[in-house]
């Protein structure tokens, strides 16, 4: 993928707040990522009745090995290009949609981050309390300048929850979903192959329909940011890129 086309990705990006990479990841590297992942599935056993894991939170953090796969040249080139050189990791989430997990997210927008500590700031809330990490709104401002990566471990469509977006709806801040105008706003749902990635502003409107068939739905979400939190408040999983190689 050459400049241009890094070029035409980022103007698209910056007009509808998402766009599609359909080829950021092999399929070997792919299999890894899927091999390392259910090695270490059980890190986030969300109930001892089922014993499924639907998502692992902080899974770079608990999952290392994932993080050499996940940075190769492809995702370096993107970030750098698309995004800007100063950017570093900030959130990363497994999320699988077996049957067992199927159901309906509706229309929101990605508000809260994750900190290390809880620390009463100016501009920061309200905060909620989420097993070994805290999460806070920030103002807008910070939101504004964070981009969100999604690499799809497995084809998704409109068979298997496909994420739904507004286009342009990133633009608008803080905008509550009962308020969309159908007639005006574009509904567009986003298909991406195993191994290509989504890209996302938090404040884009998104969701998520239940699947209607049995094909899994894995997605590595990674969100990036190039803004320090003002102190004490610390990112809760802060990893910097520059330091990695490929």
């Amino acid at each position: 993928m050459n400049l241009s086309y890094y070029a035409t990705v980022k103007d698209n990006f910056i007009r509808d707040g998402h766009a599609t990479i359909p080829r950021l990841y092999t399929d070997a590297e792919i299999c890894e990522m899927i091999r390392i992942i259910d090695l270490n599935a059980h890190a986030d056993m969300p109930s001892e009745k089922t014993q499924k894991v639907f998502a692992i939170r902080q899974c770079l953090k608990k999952i290392p090995e994932l993080t050499s796969l996940i940075y190769n040249n492809n995702f370096k080139k993107l970030v750098q290009e698309v995004f800007g050189k100063d950017y570093f990791i900030v959130k990363s989430i497994y999320f699988d949609k077996p049957e067992e997990a199927n159901w309906f997210v509706a229309y929101h927008q990605d508000m809260m981050i994750t900190v290390a500590e809880k620390t009463e700031i100016d501009g920061y809330g309200p905060w909620s309390n989420k097993p070994g990490q805290y999460t806070v709104q920030p103002p807008v401002e910070l939101l504004e300048r964070m981009y969100t990566v999604r690499i799809h471990l497995d084809d998704t469509d409109a068979q298997n929850g496909a994420l739904k977006v507004i286009s342009g709806s990133h633009i608008q801040g803080v905008y509550r979903p009962e308020l969309i105008d159908w007639n005006t706003n574009k509904e567009v749902q986003c298909f991406v192959p195993a191994g290509g990635a989504m890209l996302m502003k938090p404040l884009l409107l998104h969701s998520s329909a239940r699947s209607i068939g049995q094909k899994r739905r894995r997605v590595l979400h990674i969100e990036l940011s190039n803004q320090d939190l003002p102190q004490p408040l610390e990112w809760s999983e802060k990893l910097e890129l520059n330091g990695l190689n490929p």
